[in-house]
């Protein structure tokens, strides 16, 4: 990977941040490597912050209406949920935990991820939330009506996890109109930017690791596990 930036541990979880864009099969495979590897403890555990080229994914729920205008490649994925884009603009944040050390509890975890994204959201003035019943991040679009602005699709395997979250700092939105994103139609899709708010990859990625904490230290109270 080019310009890849290991950081300082957090929790015992390695941080990879990737700041040119990663083709989605590549990192599908490295994740898909690393998960496997994680599983048979010859891996550390990895957070992996990084932006993808244009591409449609679909998830185990995709439903083909669903695919309006496959303008860009369309890729299969085991995780789970309907049709998803990545492109230019969206930071993605690939989470790899074993969850044997962690809890058990899937739902755990999503709600996990999804507060993490909130939380750091949060830090910088945007009030955000979560929706029972309707995977994603959620906050007031510039014309008062809710709107998401974070995507979450998870996988477990071998009680690794695989996949996580997206969120908008400054995608060209137009291309969510080749989708019905998640499979929500009543709904639209905002950025950092259209908030107004001018946030670059690496002011994301620092304000995500300031809360990587309090994201771990809520999966261990329900563990056991206090490292």
């Amino acid at each position: 990977m080019l310009d890849t930036q290991p950081s300082a541990d957090s929790g015992a979880v390695e941080w990879q941040r990737d700041y040119e864009r990663v083709p989605y099969r590549a990192a599908l495979d490295a994740m898909e490597r690393r998960n496997a590897a994680i599983a048979v403890g010859q891996a550390s555990e990895l957070f992996w912050m990084l932006e993808h080229p244009p591409v449609y994914t679909a998830g185990t729920s995709a439903v083909v209406e669903e695919l309006l205008d496959p303008r860009f490649e369309v890729v299969k994925t085991g995780r789970g949920g309907r049709y998803t884009y990545h492109g230019p603009g969206q930071r993605v944040g690939y989470v790899m935990l074993d969850l044997t050390k962690r809890g058990r509890d899937v739902r755990r975890f999503v709600h996990g991820l999804e507060q993490w994204v909130i939380d750091t959201l949060g830090s910088f003035g945007v009030e955000s939330w979560a929706v029972d019943g309707r995977v994603g991040i959620w906050t007031k679009d510039v014309d008062g009506r809710e709107a998401k602005i974070g995507a979450i699709g998870v996988r477990v395997r071998r009680w690794v996890t695989m996949h996580g979250f997206a969120v908008n700092l400054d995608p060209d939105l137009t291309h969510f109109t080749g989708i019905v994103p998640c499979g929500i139609e009543e709904f639209g899709v905002t950025s950092l930017a259209r908030l107004g708010l001018d946030i670059s990859a690496q002011q994301w990625d620092e304000a995500l690791i300031a809360q990587s904490q309090a994201f771990l230290e809520s999966l261990a109270k329900y563990s056991g596990n206090t490292r």
